[in-house]
């Protein structure tokens, strides 16, 4: 089991739960969702989609921002973002990168995406951006 931490963020954002489920961790900050998968899984609808009702099930009717932080290399299913796009709650979609390839498949990926989209270099940018969508 790998060692949970909080990320390094701004005192405004308070860590209120820690999930860890077969696709990765995922650590709730009040409306703030961030995700780390685990490295070379691929996420798609059948496997994001437990973690994700597990989530929902948290943050109840409350809108939220989910940003997915691409600590570890995997893929996506971009087609799947049409699950996303009908999420009510969820209001917009930042993604974290650190290196260009995984930029190239933020960019595709925010084609299918129809939610506010955006790409970051650093997590905390992508927090405080998030929190302007709640």
């Amino acid at each position: 089991m790998e060692h949970i931490a909080p990320h390094n963020l701004p005192e405004e954002f308070q860590l209120k739960k820690v999930l860890e489920t077969e696709i990765g961790i995922i650590y709730f900050y009040r409306a703030l969702v961030i995700v780390e998968a685990k490295e070379g899984i691929v996420i798609s609808h059948k496997n994001g989609l437990s973690a994700l009702l597990k989530g929902l099930g948290y943050l109840g009717a409350k809108p939220w921002v989910y940003i997915s932080n691409r600590i570890h290399s995997y893929s996506v299913k971009p087609m799947d973002y049409k699950y996303l796009n009908k999420v009510p709650t969820l209001k917009a979609m930042g993604i974290v990168v650190y290196n260009e390839m995984a930029r190239s498949n933020a960019e595709l990926e925010s084609t299918f995406c129809k939610k506010p989209f955006r790409i970051f270099d650093n997590l905390t940018e992508a927090a405080i951006w998030g929190k302007t969508y709640l």
